[in-house]
């Protein structure tokens, strides 16, 4: 594992290994790496020569401060999990200063409403702060592969509205979402839970596990107000949003059409640790 903290010390390793590798991936991650992560460089490593993961809190996609300030940090806990890898991984670990120049300016993209719905909704000027990074780092590696879970789904859409806005040639590889044996979906928030809100916090993989099997047998308005009045029970969840919607765009279902594939979205907080999940219907 070969460990840079800077733009050049990283491209002066590329140009060295793209001499004798032909297929480039990159992870990108923002650190606090569990299993949800190294399904993804697994993934990559099963279909790339050379694989960079990228370990950077991006600042500019928080509209909470104080979220960001309470988003789990260890580098040195990231790099020796990391070793346990055996095929050989760049890992490129900066500082904010060494992406932004010191200047934390967001760039500003037409996502064709995919940035206006659930986590766009709630989350003020996020996925600018995806794109800008993601421009960023995509600009400067130049991978031919770039993996993302799919349990930030809405993210995966947007990031391939991305590369058609930059006209980038980077496959974007959408990985199943790693759960729990429970079936909490895998996060780094999770770090953050206590036990008996890790028990809790199973209610949304219960929700959209509800919502599937009675997905086509019920209507949308039942589903959605069944799911509400399940997590109104529980004080200590605020649910931000429960919708079923589109997967090629994201817009809400009301009637359901022939032929579209539809998926199931959630947020919620549990206390003041924000969750989400999805799942595919049809």
């Amino acid at each position: 594992m070969t460990v840079k903290t800077t733009k050049k010390e990283l491209l002066d390793v590329l140009d060295l290994k793209n001499k004798t590798t032909s297929k480039l991936g990159l992870v990108p991650t923002m650190g606090a790496l569990h299993k949800g992560h190294f399904s993804l460089i697994d993934q990559a490593v099963k279909e790339c020569d050379l694989v960079v993961v990228s370990i950077f809190i991006n600042p500019t996609q928080f509209d909470n401060s104080s979220d960001l300030e309470k988003y789990p940090k260890n580098l040195h806990n990231d790099l020796e999990k990391l070793e346990e890898f055996q095929s050989e991984l760049i890992v490129f670990a900066p500082s904010t200063s060494e992406i932004y120049n010191g200047s934390l300016q967001v760039n500003h993209y037409d996502f064709e409403g995919l940035d206006r719905k659930m986590e766009g909704a709630f989350r003020q000027g996020h996925f600018d702060g995806v794109g800008t990074v993601l421009s960023k780092f995509f600009t400067l590696i130049q991978p031919d592969r770039a993996y993302f879970g799919e349990k930030d789904y809405q993210q995966l859409l947007i990031v391939k509205k991305l590369i058609q806005i930059l006209n980038l040639p980077i496959q974007i590889v959408g990985c199943p979402i790693s759960r729990e044996e429970n079936g909490l979906a895998r996060s780094s928030r999770n770090e953050r839970l206590s036990p008996t809100q890790y028990h809790k916090a199973t209610l949304l993989y219960k929700s959209l596990c509800k919502a599937k099997e009675e997905f086509g047998t019920k209507s949308v308005a039942e589903i959605s107000k069944a799911i509400t009045l399940d997590f109104e029970k529980d004080l200590e969840f605020n649910l931000d949003y429960f919708t079923i919607a589109n997967s090629k765009t994201l817009e809400p279902a009301t009637q359901l059409k022939n032929g579209e594939k539809y998926r199931a979205f959630i947020a919620a907080f549990l206390g003041d640790v924000r969750l989400i999940d999805n799942m595919a219907l049809n």
